[in-house]
């Protein structure tokens, strides 16, 4: 949990640069392990397999977790969330293991958009983007909801957790959920304009706000935000909800 949050918080000052004519060329997860590289190989090795037990232990939850949560539609819906954070991270992790062993950490954005220009080549492709547009936007919107609500704080033995993480906690998942929303519109610009290049990740959707009309500061909020969700993670390594899973014994 502290390796992906400290993923997020390496996104978030690649961000910022962006936003104040710094250096950085990338945004996304891909541009922290560039970061990541220019200090050692070693970080990406120790990045990779913490990301790898997250990943797992997301797996596990995924399964068997939040037992805790007494509605069974919460329950799954957080099932669902947890398998999500294991693809996600297991992504990452491949990539920071590519990079250490090949010097490479591959243009995202360019695979997403050669990938969107292979499903709109296929019967029907458009409505399936537009589909993955609309499901993306639906997670943003949980995400946003998530922060607004509060409902990060069930997953927490608030006993064990800053009383400042419910302001950050709030900022985090509001900000999160912006960009993933930012992503889901690009991925439905592609789909109405049948245009792959209008898709792409966190690197273009950051960037898109940047281009905006006051983008500076549309983006400064954003990274803020993802900081924000950074923080929320190194809380949630020690205070999180006794990781909701049960013992055999304990289930029956």
């Amino acid at each position: 949990m502290v390796v992906y949050g400290a993923v997020h918080v390496l996104i978030a000052w690649l961000a910022l640069q962006v936003a104040f004519g710094g250096g950085a060329e990338r945004t996304d997860s891909k541009g922290a392990l560039t970061e990541l590289a220019a200090n050692g190989a070693w970080l990406l090795w120790a990045v990779g397999i913490g990301l790898v037990f997250f990943a797992l232990w997301q797996v596990v939850l995924a399964f068997v977790g939040y037992s805790y949560r007494s509605e069974k539609r919460k329950r799954i819906s957080k099932r669902i969330g947890s398998g999500a954070r294991a693809i996600t991270a297991g992504a990452i992790a491949l990539g920071a293991f590519k990079y250490a062993t090949s010097g490479a950490a591959g243009d995202t954005t360019q695979q997403q958009q050669e990938l969107t220009a292979q499903v709109l080549g296929w019967p029907g492709g458009q409505w399936i983007v537009g589909a993955v547009a609309i499901g993306v936007l639906i997670i943003a919107g949980v995400i946003v909801y998530k922060g607004i609500k509060k409902s990060f704080e069930k997953d927490l033995d608030m006993s064990r957790a800053p009383s400042w993480i419910e302001p950050v906690g709030r900022i985090g998942w509001i900000g999160k959920g912006t960009a993933y929303g930012v992503i889901g519109v690009l991925i439905g610009l592609a789909a109405i304009y049948a245009d792959p290049q209008q898709a792409g990740g966190m690197d273009k959707a950051l960037k898109t706000l940047a281009a905006q009309p006051y983008g500076m500061y549309l983006l400064s909020a954003v990274a803020i935000g993802i900081a924000a969700f950074g923080v929320y993670c190194f809380v949630a390594a020690r205070a999180h909800r006794d990781n909701g899973v049960r013992s055999p014994a304990q289930r029956q």
